[in-house]
């Protein structure tokens, strides 16, 4: 019951509706709005993956995932079951969600890295023959088709040759008749076929009134002569009527077989509508999906920019203020959470968000705060939140709570508190709240060990004004009561109050924390955020002078509060604006980091930007230059050919030698100047000497063998200008002696390159080494400096005597193989002395 209660406190009937607006299929809809907490932690990481695989797959597919044609059959099902007659409408649903299924199934198995969903699908049968057989028997109109059976293709032949002999009867009369007519027109009265006749003529056409005009001036008569056509027409539709209810049973039956398997693809097509209800409400609301936590891991409860999603549809589609989003960040030994401050300044909010925040995450959907969510799943969200009073049970508000707490108490399996009915004494017309009643003697309220008096560990519970509506002594000493004793039997407890001395709480036991709402007392307003660590101040004195009460009230009553209490509130009041200047500077660091994060992207993309440039530069010059050597070669051919045309002399020799240097000042790279190197020290300049890691005075300049004086300290020395550098990293610059002229050098003659032609290239190939000889000495002879001998492969004899002849012959310097290009091995160049 107190379940049911704190999910109507928390308003969470209006976030299944909004959830409801995201699904696509009625059934979808309707499991939202009537959606069903987990029971177990297994089934909320179930559904989470579900969310999280739906929340993938979408972002894959351009249009979504598609739930066209999938209907709500559950009806015709059981209709079907029980030997019912499903019409046309019902079997081309059943129809159309078959086909809807396999669609879904295929999506998804198309995908990879889904195994929620592929497991969810895999035993999936959508009966693709039992879709065609309706579609074969029931057209897009809900109506049965003529190729449903033989019988009734017949029977619908003989319908249509009837209907064209009465139209074509009554087509006659109208011509025959047109003054006695009305309008030349054939229309149907109850399944009769008709024609207006004028009431005052209605004797000229005899035959039978079917229905008369709202005037009277009009009667629709069937003539005689076509009654018995009519009567044939009837019967022959009751026989189609039949028929097609045969055809339809037949498909029924079909249906009725294989109902479970229907059933389980009904509920796997809401199952999947309902994930992707959540996955886009989820979307929508810019949620994280969240990590459940075990505290006893002494993992932290972190929810920041934590947002009310009911305040977030109010924004967006009510025009409601803006959400101010809130930090929750929980240590793990901490089991109470006492928050104080003003009224209106977003304490209850707080406690409602996070409630909705556990449901959220136990029913699969994604939490809309900042990444990491992690928080503890709950096995129960138990609230007292807002005012149960009630004139017919005679309850006040303090009754209300009580009656509320206590059912808490219930769920949560606890034992006495001394919170029954009897100890408080809680009869209609006396409240007896004695300390004695109340057990809080220092001795009934001791616990030695509270941590093993934890039967529900995984509850979190969430009170609203604890202790308010009664004596403030009285309602504090029951407040501290209660909050000891659910940081022993709960997980978490999250409660507001006015009460002072609660805010103590956090000091005499490290499982209470403190937090309170700010209040800006610049514009006597709350800003709705949530301060960790520092107790809050209700401001009900500053808020009634703001809101009109006299001043000189105002001030009476802060001399009745006390001197200690204004204190504790100016205590108060430095550690918020303590608070305040902790999170400028926090801000103010934040805003550096991400200016130098950018800053470093920038950078980061600049080197990349120019060391692509550079790569691009790069293989632009090498196709430059293979490109330029490619041209060298050609006109280096072109002079080679030019040479080999006719017998070359030393003039022509001499031109090629100027193009060929020509060709190599074009192509080849210009050397680069050296860059100039280092300084020259002079007196009085300062440098550094990196041997001995000093820094000295020059005394005397660099003499012609490169020595100078400095001084350090009391030190003086002479060392080599190349051991110096300027302060900067200069190195000195080394002095170059000056060397007496050379003689001059009589340039060497300008050799001719040795260029192969036809004058100096004979052909050996085929000849014996005798007849070799003869024509290898006749050609040395005339020889000026090379000779090309090509004497071929073959056995290797012939190459052997030729180089056996060049090796005794005088005028032979020196001799070996030609260039690959010239014909390698199997030519000899011989150098002729």
């Amino acid at each position: 019951m107190i379940q049911s209660e704190t999910l109507e406190l928390l308003e969470w009937h209006r976030l299944c509706q909004h959830l409801a607006t995201f699904a696509a299929t009625k059934l979808g809809a309707t499991a939202a709005r009537h959606l069903k907490i987990p029971d177990s932690q297994t089934q909320s990481e179930q559904l989470l993956g579900q969310t999280k695989e739906i929340y993938q797959l979408e972002t894959r597919l351009t249009t979504g995932l598609s739930f066209e044609g999938i209907q709500d059959i559950g009806d015709s099902l059981e209709r079907a079951e029980r030997s019912g007659v499903l019409t046309g409408d019902e079997l081309l649903a059943i129809a159309t969600t078959l086909a809807g299924a396999r669609n879904l199934r295929r999506v998804i198995d198309n995908q990879e890295d889904l195994p929620i969903l592929t497991g969810l699908v895999a035993d999936l049968r959508t009966y693709p023959e039992l879709e065609q057989e309706i579609h074969r028997c029931i057209d897009e109109r809900a109506q049965v088709t003529d190729r449903a059976s033989q019988k009734l293709g017949e029977i619908r032949t003989d319908l249509r040759r009837l209907r064209s002999q009465i139209t074509q009867k009554l087509q006659n009369i109208l011509q025959a008749k047109s003054g006695a007519v009305q309008e030349q027109l054939i229309t149907q009265r109850s399944d009769r076929f008709v024609i207006p006749v004028k009431a005052p003529q209605k004797d000229a056409i005899p035959g039978i009134v079917h229905d008369t005009s709202t005037s009277g001036a009009t009667l629709y008569v069937e003539p005689n002569s076509v009654v018995p056509l009519g009567n044939q027409l009837r019967q022959i539709i009751r026989r189609e009527q039949a028929e097609e209810e045969t055809i339809r049973r037949v498909l029924t039956e079909l249906v009725a077989a294989v109902k479970p398997d229907l059933e389980r693809l009904l509920a796997i097509a809401t199952t999947l509508d309902l994930a992707t209800a959540r996955s886009r409400y989820s979307y929508w609301l810019g949620a994280n999906p969240p990590r459940f936590i075990q505290r006893e891991d002494r993992e932290i409860i972190t929810l920041r920019n934590l947002r009310h999603p009911l305040l977030v549809w109010q924004q967006q589609h009510e025009q409601g203020q803006p959400v101010v989003p809130v930090d929750l960040l929980i240590s793990p030994q901490i089991r109470v959470v006492t928050i104080t401050g003003p009224n209106t300044g977003g304490k209850t909010v707080t406690l409602k968000t996070l409630a909705l925040a556990a449901l959220m995450a136990k029913v699969g959907l994604f939490v809309p705060a900042r990444e990491p969510v992690e928080i503890p799943w709950f096995d129960q969200v138990l609230a007292d939140i807002g005012d149960e009073q009630s004139l017919q049970q005679s309850l006040s508000t303090f009754s209300g709570h009580i009656r509320r707490i206590s059912r808490i108490l219930e769920a949560l399996g606890t034992g006495d508190l001394g919170l029954g009915t009897g100890d408080l004494g809680l009869g209609t017309g006396d409240l007896g709240l004695g300390a004695g009643d109340l057990g809080l003697g220092t001795g009934e309220k001791e616990i030695p060990n509270p941590q093993s008096l934890i039967p529900n560990p995984q509850s979190l519970v969430l009170l609203d004004e604890v202790g308010a509506g009664t004596d403030p002594v009285e309602g504090s000493a029951l407040a501290i009561a209660l909050l000891q004793y659910l940081a022993n039997h709960a997980q978490l407890t999250i409660a507001t109050t006015h009460f002072g001395e609660l805010k103590a709480l956090k000091y005499e036991d490290d499982r209470f924390e403190n937090a309170s709402v700010e209040f800006d007392e610049s514009t006597l307003s709350p800003t709705y955020r949530l301060l960790w660590g520092i107790p809050g101040r209700s401001n009900a004195l500053t808020i009634a002078l703001r809101l009109g009460l006299k001043p000189e009230v105002v001030e009476q009553a802060k001399t009745q509060v006390g001197e200690a209490t204004d204190e504790v509130n100016q205590v108060i009041a430095g550690l918020e604006a303590q608070r305040r200047r902790q999170e400028t500077k926090a801000a103010e660091a934040q805003s550096l980091l991400q200016q130098a994060e950018r800053l470093y992207k920038e950078v980061s993309a600049k080197a990349a930007s120019l060391e692509e440039r550079e790569s691009s530069l790069r293989a632009s010059q090498e196709v430059a230059v293979k490109q330029a050597i490619a041209q060298a070669k050609g006109e280096i051919a072109q002079v080679i050919r030019r040479l080999q045309k006719g017998t070359p002399t030393a003039q022509e020799a001499q031109q090629a030698t100027t193009a060929l240097n020509q060709i190599g000042q074009q192509y080849q790279p210009a050397t680069p100047a050296k860059p100039k190197v280092g300084f020259m020290p002079k007196v009085g300049d300062r440098v550094r000497i990196p041997k001995l890691g000093q820094i000295a005075d020059v005394i005397t300049a660099p003499d012609e063998d490169g020595e100078l004086s400095v001084r350090f300290g009391l030190m003086k020395m002479t060392v080599k200008l190349q051991d110096v550098e300027s302060l900067d990293g200069q190195k000195a610059e080394a002095i170059v002696k000056a060397k007496p002229a050379p003689p001059p050098v009589t340039p060497p003659p300008q050799t001719v390159p040795e260029i192969r032609t036809s004058q100096n290239t004979i052909d050996l190939r085929g000849k014996r080494v005798a007849d070799a000889e003869y024509i290898l000495d006749k050609a040395i002879s005339e020889a000026t400096s090379q000779l090309w001998i090509i004497h071929g492969y073959g056995t290797g004899k012939l190459r052997l005597g030729v180089h056996a002849f060049l090796q005794q012959h005088p005028r032979i310097k020196n001799y070996e193989p030609a260039e690959q290009a010239d014909g390698g091995s199997g030519v000899t160049v011989a150098h002729i002395k």
